[in-house]
């Protein structure tokens, strides 16, 4: 098995739950038979995992020798057990007070605050330990890190240079003044660091790749192939190493050799799914995808009807761009794969991206014919079915999914808006009310009954405060924000309302609904120039070509014409 930096950087944590390696089980001056028993109690009650109990005897034996900072440090670790950070450092801070040469708590005190987040402090109290025991190896790893990560590349330098010297054998400290030495620029400088990483810990996976990186950089074709060939001989199985050489001669007009790769990687995905999986994991995730096309057409060569390859080329060609090719491969995703339900749910909205309902609709309908359906393709299968105008279809459909998972939060909203795009108001409030007993911070929910109570002029009171309770979560929400102005409207709050909608169209200026509620705002203030400049800008946001809006376009204009008309 290979030897990775992650699992030696783990290693570097220490571990609170043995006794400090430069302790010894020593007592202050006052410390009696009585202290060293309730030590020894407290310590056996650990092991049994009483740690409550165990804390309580810790500070009993403190009371018994108060000047032992090792029992302070036991009751340190004691509170971490428990999980309680506050108490623990408290009792380290006490300890670095009195003795702040204390390597232990130091050490303590600077992973709580690395944890906490609190670098500074971290940082300081890894230095103090360094100065009072350089010989702390793993305190430099940890020091470093921190640099790193802040990017501070001169200090991380000096940090690891003084590892080395301290310690010439740490490959640790070697690797990463070859990282920050390639970071720099200076290449040669980096690529001796790694040779010496390797020469002291051969096992080691990272310093062959970093190597990798390096020679390409400066175009060394040789070497590249060499640490390429280096690392198949260790491991002719490392699929990162055989998809990256295959690449890489792909990209330099070797394509047979390529090719020769690719297709071996494709007959080996027949038998080993790890395969795709690394695949996925290196170059998908990593949203490489136009090496992940390069990988699967080859691959896909020798297992044409591969579904994992088929399934990740439909996801490579789609994030690429190529929607009819994306779709094209999706279907060659067998029925009894693994990525069959995601492969359908794909297409279908592909089909939805290209304005294509019916085709997203008609896929759908076809896969819940051929697979056991889940509540999620009845929750799509209606969605469409409502974008596509089908209220009565969309709602049978959700009722199915609900049939499979009665508690399913996304299927029982979706319902309550066919039913009030079917003008059943009152069944709509019933599944929404349903959405907020399953889900009491449900956002969506929340707003939508808020905003149908102030349409419907009732529960004002409870409708604004479902609304607040939403605004608390997305408290920049246009819409929101919109809903909370039009129930102040309602109330004949009209200060509140005029507040709040300014808002509203502040967040969302072209939303026409938002404009005609401004303008009717203004109108019940008796504003009527600013109700009419506010009617005017919401219909030439009016999308006029939906044969469902038209009506809310026509409503505008017939307030601007009754303006217009009082005005003459």
């Amino acid at each position: 098995m290979a030897l990775t930096l992650a699992a030696v950087l783990i290693g570097c944590a220490p571990a609170w739950k043995r006794p400090p390696a430069n302790e010894s089980y020593t007592f202050g001056k006052s410390a009696t038979a009585r202290g060293y028993s309730l030590f020894m109690a407290s310590e056996l009650e650990m092991k049994k995992g009483n740690l409550d109990r165990a804390a309580v005897l810790m500070q009993q034996a403190i009371q018994a020798d108060p000047k032992s900072p090792y029992l302070q440090f036991q009751l340190a670790v004691l509170y971490l057990l428990q999980r309680d950070q506050t108490k623990a450092l408290q009792v380290i801070e006490g300890i670095i007070e009195t003795h702040p040469s204390y390597v232990d708590a130091l050490m303590m005190l600077g992973r709580i605050s690395q944890g906490q987040g609190r670098m500074q402090t971290a940082k300081k109290a890894y230095h103090r330990v360094l100065s009072v025991d350089p010989a702390q190896k793993d305190v430099y790893a940890l020091l470093g890190k921190i640099y790193l990560d802040e990017g501070k590349l001169d200090q991380a330098l000096h940090v690891y240079q003084q590892l080395v010297k301290q310690f010439p054998d740490s490959y640790l400290g070697h690797f990463f003044i070859g990282k920050i030495f390639a970071e720099k620029g200076k290449l040669d400088a980096a690529e001796m660091e790694f040779k010496e990483t390797l020469a002291l810990a051969p096992d080691l996976e990272e310093p062959y790749y970093e190597l990798l990186e390096l020679y390409k950089r400066q175009g060394k074709q040789d070497k590249t192939l060499g640490i390429y060939k280096a690392i198949l001989e260790r491991n002719p199985g490392d699929l990162e190493a055989l998809m990256g050489l295959g690449l890489y001669y792909h990209h330099h007009g070797a394509v047979h050799k390529a090719d020769v790769i690719f297709q071996e990687l494709g007959r080996r995905s027949q038998q080993n799914r790890i395969v795709a999986a690394q695949l996925a994991s290196s170059y998908l995730d990593r949203e490489a995808y136009a090496d992940a096309m390069v990988i699967l057409k080859g691959m896909l060569k020798a297992a044409p009807r591969n579904s994992d390859l088929n399934y990740l080329m439909g996801v490579a060609e789609d994030a690429s761009g190529n929607k009819k090719a994306a779709i094209l491969y999706l279907k060659k995703v067998a029925v009894d794969s693994d990525f069959y339900h995601n492969a359908v749910l794909h297409i279908a909205f592909l089909y939805q991206d290209a304005h294509q309902i019916s085709k997203a609709i008609g896929f759908l309908e076809k896969a819940v014919a051929k697979i056991p359906p889940t509540a999620d393709l009845y929750l799509y299968l209606g969605s469409f079915y409502e974008e596509n105008g089908q209220l009565k279809k969309a709602e049978a459909a959700f009722l199915k999914g609900l049939k499979i998972d009665p508690g399913n939060v996304k299927i029982h909203f979706r319902l309550g808006v066919d039913y009030d795009k079917q003008g059943d108001r009152q069944a709509s409030i019933r599944q929404m009310k349903r959405v907020i007993q399953l889900d009491p911070s449900h956002t969506s929910a929340l707003n939508y009954l808020g905003y149908t109570y102030a349409e419907m002029g009732v529960e004002l009171d409870q409708a604004e405060k479902m609304v607040l309770r939403a605004l608390k979560n997305e408290p920049n929400d246009g819409y929101i924000t919109d809903s909370l102005g039009w129930i102040y409207f309602k109330k004949g709050q009209l200060k509140q309302a005029i507040t709040t909608m300014k808002k509203a169209v502040s967040l969302l200026p072209d939303d026409p609904t938002i404009l005609e509620h401004m303008g009717d705002v203004y109108l019940k203030a008796a504003e009527p120039n600013k109700a009419l400049e506010f009617y005017r800008r919401s219909l030439k946001n009016q999308d006029k070509d939906n044969t469902r809006k038209r009506g809310a376009a026509k409503a505008v204009e017939d307030k601007i014409r009754s303006l217009t008309d009082r005005k003459k």
